[in-house]
């Protein structure tokens, strides 16, 4: 560990350095708010980026301000230490040991996270910072606060029966539903959860540490030790990737899946998402495909997932999107500010806009309390448990049938396999006290539930030699495909107000764009308002292109450009490629022995295309809302999978070029099923969970008829 010395040294350049970032206005200034604490943890932390960069960039400057201004830094006037820094930021310093603007920008990025980031463990929760620019944590006033959680009953690794009627690999969105629809038909049912179970306590409120920003970890596993995955560089190169890395394309390990921390738009596909190759053609490099099922045998599943899990909506606001049987069970929130004014800018635009469905409580449902609308929604766990989840619906529903044993930090090594046929059962894997576990569990059904990457990668580790190259895979077909959203849009600025601060946030959206979008455009998305940005986030991400981000007027720009910044953004539907895929890494290995995912690929030019379209169109409703200044959000290029990961074992007809038929068996299996995002063939312009959890329904039902 670093010397306490040498950072003591330091202390005064520091501390000037960080009040000139942050000064003190009539709001705390960085010290005042404790960043010279946070800078001390964080160099303890992180010792090398001390020693090679910011004690070399600290030295270089107090050197600098003696031969500049025959003075210490932190004895120069405001100007003084303004202009050297400035310097620094624009590169205008010679013959440093560190480049001076990484050096600034590093530091920088410093300072704003102890200025703007979660309070530290046993501080009060909430700061001045967040209450000088309007962001509210916390549900509203009055509205029940940290309401307990039913925490799901678990069984230890050595209470493993020796067979179950079904195993289901996976506890999220599908896997519960899976779960539920076979225990209630009096199956004895496994089901093994390669996560914790994480309360709300557990999965914590850290705004660095999340599944919105991630810069340092996130907070619901996979753990970032033994969990690697690897990528395929374009130079064919294999590069490891952690699990808090963006191209790791994490979604939550944990009971509950990304449902735990979800953002809970519950949106149904459109009907022309089911026959995109029919209606465009395939393009050029793309495996472009029709479903081999139809909006119609999907409608009343969607139905049924909308009033078993619980949505809030109004069914009459995007009638283009296809018929339904009825109403949603809860009504829609109400609409935010800014909603109020994206709808009339829809309305004078002449575009059809409504409310966006959501898996949360809009009133008291199932003993659980209407949204708090506090501003921490999407990345965190609900604080009133009013998001509608794995973890507190179906799973809840399984478990109290008692025909289910839920398993938790257990992992599936294989699936055992008979003649290429027939499923026998799993092998797990389990550690506990630095002892690993292994055991063998029979199941007359074997369903898969683990996410479009970890799904894939069990079938190709559980070869056998009937299928030397993995189950299902016969045609090469397993792991392609891989596709999740590419996410487009704008920012603007107003000239007053349009935050209101009422979670969640995302609350209006127009579907106009999802097809017919004119110029060769194949496919589209939908546009919606974002949701409750996280202080940091917006510091991040929203400061429009020409603002300053530091000093007196960068924390007016923040403090006054939070309530007044409007984000409409949106999927589109992925162009899917058979080239972005999940395989096995040819050289690492997990903390278990096995072989990691390696993912390649990237977005099809096409993607691409109808991203840049949406975007503009996100440009003129915000214009048409009264903005006075937009810029375009900016996007990758790289592999499309992220939280909205699919396609890597898609349903169709033929075997020959799908991996399960259109009720979600693997192919020539009589017992082996999927229930997650991996049999979509396209994945839609919206969010994919609706359509996760109404194949869950249909593909659950048909396996209890022939169980």
């Amino acid at each position: 560990m670093r010397n306490q010395h040498d950072l003591s040294e330091w202390s005064p350049i520091l501390k000037a350095v960080a009040e000139r970032m942050i000064p003190k206005d009539a709001w705390p200034s960085a010290v005042e708010e404790g960043v010279l604490g946070y800078l001390e943890r964080w160099a303890e932390e992180d010792e090398t980026a001390w020693k090679e960069l910011l004690e070399p960039g600290l030295r270089a400057l107090h050197a600098q301000a003696l031969a500049s201004h025959h003075r210490p830094f932190q004895e120069l006037s405001a100007d003084e230490q303004d202009g050297m820094l400035s310097d620094l930021e624009h590169g205008r310093v010679q013959d440093w040991p560190v480049a001076p603007n990484h050096f600034f920008n590093f530091l920088l990025n410093l300072v704003v996270e102890g200025y703007y980031g979660s309070p530290q463990p046993g501080e009060a929760y909430g700061r001045k910072s967040w209450e000088m620019i309007g962001f509210r944590p916390e549900p509203l006033s009055g509205s029940k606060s940290h309401v307990a959680e039913v925490d799901p009953q678990q069984i230890s690794f050595n209470q493993l029966k020796d067979r179950y009627d079904a195993v289901v690999v996976g506890a999220g969105a599908g896997g519960s539903v899976a779960a539920a629809i076979l225990a209630e038909s009096g199956l004895r049912v496994l089901v093994v959860e390669r996560g914790s179970w994480l309360s709300y306590d557990r999965v914590g409120r850290d705004h660095l540490r999340n599944h919105r920003l991630s810069k340092y970890g996130h907070n619901t596993g996979p753990e970032l030790e033994g969990h690697p995955r690897t990528i395929l560089t374009q130079d064919g190169r294999e590069r490891v990737t952690l699990p808090y890395e963006g191209d790791y394309h994490n979604n939550a390990m944990t009971v509950g899946g990304g449902t735990r921390v979800y953002g809970a738009q519950a949106w149904r596909f459109h009907p022309e998402d089911f026959r995109m190759a029919t209606r465009y053609g395939a393009p050029e490099g793309s495996s472009l495909s029709d479903w081999p099922i139809r909006y119609e045998d999907l409608e009343s599943y969607y139905d049924r997932a909308e009033w078993e899990v619980g949505v809030s909506g109004d069914g009459g606001a995007h009638p283009e999107c296809g018929s339904r049987q009825r109403q949603y069970p809860m009504p829609a929130l109400p609409l935010t500010l800014e909603a109020e004014r994206l709808s009339q800018a829809a309305a004078k635009l002449g575009w059809a806009a409504g409310p966006v469905p959501l898996l949360i409580n809009s009133v008291e449902r199932d003993g659980r309390p209407a949204c708090g609308r506090c501003g921490e929604c999407v990345g965190f766990a609900c604080p009133t448990n009013s998001k509608n989840g794995g973890h507190n619906t179906m799973l809840l529903r399984a478990l109290a049938t008692g025909n289910c044993d839920l398993i938790c930090d257990t992992m599936v090594e294989r699936i055992d396999t008979e003649a290429g046929r027939h499923a026998t059962g799993i092998r797990l894997v389990h550690a506990a006290g630095g002892k690993v576990q292994r055991r063998q569990v029979q199941a007359g059904q074997v369903v898969i539930a683990a996410g479009a990457i970890e799904s894939a990668r069990l079938l190709l580790n559980s070869a056998s030699v009937e299928e030397p190259d993995g189950i299902g895979n016969r045609s090469g077909n397993v792991g392609r495909n891989l596709q999740g959203h590419v996410y487009t849009g704008t920012y603007a600025l107003f000239d007053e107000p349009i935050q209101d601060g009422l979670g969640p946030g995302v609350s209006v959206a127009t579907r106009r764009f999802s097809h017919g979008n004119g110029d060769g455009i194949i496919g589209g998305g939908m546009l919606a308002n974002e949701f409750i940005r996280l202080p940091l986030t917006h510091w991040t991400r929203a400061f429009p292109p020409d603002a300053a981000k530091w000093g007196i007027s960068g924390k007016a720009a923040m403090r006054e450009g939070y309530v007044r910044t409007s984000h409409v953004q949106g999927p589109i539907q992925d162009i899917p490629s058979p080239d972005s895929r999940v395989r096995l890494s040819p050289s690492v290995k997990d903390r278990f022995g096995n072989p990691v995912v390696q993912l390649s690929g990237r977005i099809h030019p096409e993607s691409l295309r109808a991203a840049d379209m949406l975007a503009k169109q996100a440009e003129t409703w915000l214009w048409a809302a009264g903005a006075r200044q937009v810029w375009q959000t900016p996007r990758g290029t790289g592999l499309s999978g992220g939280q909205h990961q699919a396609g890597t074992l898609r349903m169709g007809n033929d075997p020959a070029t799908s991996v399960t038929d259109p009720m979600g068996r693997i192919h020539g299996y009589d017992n082996l099923w999927v229930c997650d995002g991996s049999v979509h063939v396209t994945n839609g312009g919206v969010n994919p969970v609706l359509t996760i959890l109404a194949l869950a329904f249909r593909t659950a039902e048909n396996l209890v008829k022939q169980a």
